[in-house]
């Protein structure tokens, strides 16, 4: 590995957030779940989770929508609803899931210098009834258009982005954040060109 490439990689992992990451729940087009992830390694999201339980598990993920961002990230997989939540707030202190009900906030009221879970669903049921019961409430992205939907995408990319600007804000990017132990594991694993753990349960 060339020096460059080395400090590189040390410059990225500085930027990692480990107080943000991505749940997508039963997202059955793989190219969705990939684009999910470049926009992901964009604003320094590390762990992102995947939960199956109405389709079979992913076993890869399209290439070209993802950039390689895969093997960048740390992915988590399961099949079942409360192992995936007991597995996020284990790291996170608020679950959010893309829902539009009454009681909905709006995305841009979410405190995202706090340690928060964003949850998005399935292409045309979104996010199950008992994930939704498993978490701490719903948020909405704003629009004014006839259609009240974006692509899982693009929801998740507008979403992750107000959660960077607000990050961002507060000074989180000025200073690494991953613990010295995380950031030697997975400077090791990029090093030697391996995957982080992309099964859990």
């Amino acid at each position: 590995m060339t020096p460059e490439r080395k400090e590189r990689m040390l410059k990225v992992l500085d930027k990692r957030q480990p107080n943000l990451t991505v749940v997508l729940e039963n997202v059955q087009d793989p190219h969705n779940i990939s684009a999910v992830m470049r926009t992901c390694d964009a604003v320094g999201i590390q762990d992102v989770y995947i939960l199956n339980t109405k389709i079979p598990r992913h076993k890869k993920f399209g290439f070209r929508s993802s950039g390689s961002a895969q093997k960048w990230l740390t992915v988590y997989q399961f099949d079942q609803v409360r192992a995936c939540v007991a597995a996020v707030r284990s790291k996170y202190t608020h679950l959010y899931t893309t829902h539009l009900a009454t009681n909905a906030v709006s995305l841009y009221d979410i405190n995202f210098t706090n340690s928060v879970a964003l949850i998005f669903g399935n292409e045309h049921i979104g996010v199950s009834e008992e994930l939704r019961s498993l978490c701490d409430g719903n948020f909405i992205i704003p629009q004014v258009g006839i259609i009240q939907s974006l692509n899982i995408s693009v929801a998740c990319a507008v979403s992750i982005y107000e959660a960077f600007r607000q990050k961002n804000n507060a000074g989180h990017y000025n200073a690494p954040a991953l613990p010295a132990e995380k950031k030697n594991e997975l400077m090791q694993l990029w090093s030697n060109g391996v995957e982080g753990p992309n099964d859990a349960g």
